[in-house]
């Protein structure tokens, strides 16, 4: 019996089915390698759904982490401590505008925080959300009611909000449904879960404009997005716009676990006293550790890594031919390998194979969000592996088809 096999037999006796039992079991990582509890390596091109910003064990976020456990390790909302202050301070500065932040535990949290900031600003007399269809903001009542993938909602419903869903991108549908009762647009400015689906250029301009001209609030999701998974620090910045609300998590603490809702101009002093709270949000370890991923983004230029590593990614993904493959979308280190077949599963299983960790993250999308500190060699590996990848994936379909099964990809968060 494999490492794996033993560790996977133990964890289908006390996890709760909520997934399917992982292809892999993790031991450690350093930069962007992991490997897994049998020895064997892999380029990571995930990063734990876009969360390990630094990759593994960066001595700056070791260091971080390790000092402030020693120091402080937990104190409540009842007290203020010191890591979280600098924490909204910086992420108030690099907003550039007036603003307040809420700091809780993952986007979900972040995303329930807003949820409740919104019905609380634009009160009763809006009790409407308008939200994108294929859209992914979490997976709690609140969130999930904003979530416009039918067959993840379906099983929870009803929910406590009104939501009307609107395809992405579609302006004109939007013109048509955000109205008078409309309270707020929550849009991702990219949708991750979809598959890396960027919108049509201008669109989020126009949404802002669209929003202030009917008195809706603009919402923006940056929980994937965020933290210079783009090469910006916020996507919403590379559209020139600014929301009334925005949500993080994911990459902001380099693999441990917090979110934040920034509220903008009169958003940010849009609660009251007592409207929300978390025991563990704003913890000083996971903020120390977000501090530490925000120091090190900025010393070592990692947004321009981001932009520049990115470029070429795509550039040499794009020049892949492949009877598979219909080309590559998303921008920075956010992209997706765009197939003519529903076989993303199959590809994510013959990248495993060949030592990369990838998702698939929608049937015909596999979605790549590596670490902030890929580098161009590392990147260019993948590149120079594709097609053997894709070759073995179509093989796979091949045999599975002529048995007279089929094979899907699709794998949410």
């Amino acid at each position: 019996m494999t490492g794996y096999e033993e560790l996977a037999g133990r964890w289908e006796q006390v996890v709760m089915p909520c997934y399917a039992t992982p292809a892999v079991a993790l031991a450690r990582g350093a930069g962007c390698t992991v490997w897994d509890v049998d020895g064997r390596a892999y380029l990571d091109l995930i990063a734990g759904i876009a969360v390990s910003s630094l990759g593994h064990a960066h001595p700056a976020l070791v260091a971080a982490v390790s000092q402030q456990v020693a120091r402080l390790a937990h104190t409540s909302n009842l007290v203020i401590n010191e890591p979280a202050v600098l924490l909204a301070e910086r992420l108030v500065h690099l907003v550039g505008g007036d603003a307040r932040v809420f700091l809780c535990n993952s986007g979900t949290e972040a995303n329930e925080a807003m949820l409740k900031l919104v019905r609380r600003v634009a009160g009763p007399g809006r009790p409407r959300f308008v939200a994108a269809e294929h859209s992914f903001h979490g997976r709690s009542a609140g969130a999930l009611a904003l979530t416009g993938k039918e067959s993840i909602r379906a099983p929870f419903a009803p929910f406590a909000h009104d939501v009307t869903f609107v395809r992405y991108g579609d302006l004109t549908a939007l013109e048509e449904t955000v109205d008078e009762g409309t309270a707020a647009v929550v849009l991702e400015p990219t949708l991750g879960e979809a598959g890396v689906v960027p919108p049509p250029p201008g669109y989020l301009a126009a949404v802002r404009k669209l929003c202030d001209q009917r008195g809706a609030l603009f919402v923006l999701d940056e929980v994937q997005s965020g933290i210079g998974r783009t090469g910006s620090w916020f996507a919403h910045q590379r559209a020139g716009v600014l929301p009334d609300i925005m949500t993080l998590a994911k990459g902001l603490g380099g693999g441990l676990p917090i979110g934040a809702c920034v509220g903008l101009g009169h958003l940010g002093a849009g609660f009251r006293r007592g409207d929300h709270g978390s025991t563990f949000g704003g913890n000083p370890v996971t903020a120390a550790a977000a501090l530490a991923v925000l120091d090190t983004i900025e010393r070592d230029g990692l947004l321009a890594q981001v932009a520049a590593v990115g470029d070429g990614l795509a550039r040499g993904l794009a020049a892949v031919r492949h009877p598979l493959l219909d080309g590559v979308r998303g921008v920075g280190l956010w992209l997706a390998l765009v197939l003519r077949e529903p076989v993303a599963a199959a590809v994510e299983t013959a990248a495993r194979d060949a030592g990369f960790l990838v998702n698939a993250a929608a049937p015909t999308a596999v979605r790549l969000a590596p670490p902030l500190v890929l580098t161009e060699d590392e990147a260019q590996r993948f590149v120079a592996a594709l097609p053997s990848v894709l070759d073995a994936a179509q093989a796979t379909v091949t045999v599975g088809t002529s048995n007279g099964s089929e094979s899907s990809g699709g794998v949410t968060q």
